[in-house]
């Protein structure tokens, strides 16, 4: 994000935080629909999201971070929601796929080279398996394997240290190949 203009919002300029707001809303909302699996649940903690950093934005210190700081606020805005809702959605097959539809959340050599598409069984095998992750376990996973974040980058969105973010992602992971067996068991 232009660290001008988020200077410029942390100042309380509302034009600036409204530019703020058309810039990021499209990925704080996939984010968020990625983690809830529901587009009214995705909505409301979109808005939640951007309503607290308006909020909160005097206190940020350093703009050159905002996007890590918004990142944590969505991912407790999606926390918020799930725990308003007391549900856990499953998540909708095309967030768990690259734009050519091809395997992105599997771990594997199959998925990090991209050389196999999975047949509807097992998207919907996926999908089910995903929505059984906890929030932090799904967030970890899609920054990484759907925004292509780095895990420096998932530290500094997470505020935890680079070989915490790497041994959470890879928890993850394996929690994601155990509810793909799960699901394959079925």
């Amino acid at each position: 994000m232009d660290r001008d203009l988020v200077e410029q919002a942390r100042r309380g300029d509302q034009e600036a935080f409204e530019t703020i707001v058309r810039t990021g809303i499209d990925a704080v909302y996939r984010r968020s629909l990625a983690i809830l699996g529901n587009e009214a649940d995705a909505r409301d903690a979109t808005q939640e999201t951007f309503l607290a950093a308006w909020r909160q934005l005097p206190q940020l210190r350093d703009g050159a971070r905002f996007d890590a700081w918004l990142g944590r606020i969505g991912l407790n805005a999606a926390r918020m929601t799930l725990r308003r809702r007391g549900r856990v959605r499953e998540i909708p097959a095309e967030l768990l796929e690259s734009a050519d539809g091809r395997p992105t959340l599997v771990a594997g050599p199959s998925s990090r080279t991209g050389d196999r598409t999975i047949d509807v069984a097992e998207r919907d095998a996926l999908r089910r398996a995903f929505g059984r992750l906890p929030v932090e376990q799904r967030m970890l996973l899609y920054l990484h394997h759907i925004e292509g974040r780095s895990v420096d980058e998932l530290a500094t969105v997470l505020g935890i240290p680079a070989g915490t973010a790497k041994s959470r992602l890879h928890a993850a992971r394996e929690r994601l190949e155990r509810a793909l067996e799960a699901e394959s068991g079925r």
